[in-house]
């Protein structure tokens, strides 16, 4: 394959994912500056392997690069990584509501829970993001996170409990502390 004709075919299979792995990449390293290096090594490291592409899901193949560049880049900057939490978020909590109480209501919600998911160790940050945010199979996740789909599932179940206890926790000690 020609240079011209492969450049076409990646851009074909791996740009429109583009925002997924940059979402992903966000909420693992939990900084926007940090997020975007990784996407860009990861698209760096897809297409120089792109040779190897075996017309699998491309969403899958490149969401698993840019995850095995967040986690190489973790372990060599953990210690510096941001605890910042996102910027945009979980949709989950999208409420139909238009008055202005309940959009303050909305955006506190989303607050939590963006506070929530990033407090989360990686593994299950990871599991929830490529389900919940990018509604990934049980099968594409446990390709892309190199795990057995049981190992996904069980994720998944820890991830939303412990999810659940810290937005109670939350909750408890506002009202304990008379907070909104």
């Amino acid at each position: 394959m020609e240079e011209r004709d492969l450049r076409g075919e990646f851009d074909r299979v791996a740009l429109p994912h583009l925002d997924a792995a940059y979402n992903l990449a966000r909420w693992l390293t939990r900084h926007d500056q940090d997020a975007e290096d990784v996407v860009q090594e990861a698209y760096l490291r897809a297409f120089q392997f792109f040779r190897s592409f075996r017309g699998e899901t491309g969403r899958a193949w490149m969401l698993k690069i840019v995850r095995n560049t967040c986690h190489t880049w973790l372990s060599k900057n953990r210690a510096s990584a941001s605890v910042s939490s996102g910027p945009e978020l979980l949709n989950a909590v999208a409420s139909s509501a238009t008055g202005p109480e309940a959009l303050v209501e909305q955006s506190e919600d989303r607050k939590r829970l963006m506070q929530a998911v990033d407090a989360l160790p990686v593994e299950f940050r990871e599991v929830i993001v490529l389900r919940e945010l990018e509604d990934l199979s049980y099968k594409d996740i446990a390709r892309i996170a190199d795990i057995p789909m049981g190992t996904v599932m069980s994720r998944l179940a820890r991830a939303r409990e412990r999810l659940h206890e810290l937005l109670d926790r939350r909750a408890h000690e506002e009202a304990e502390h008379g907070l909104p």
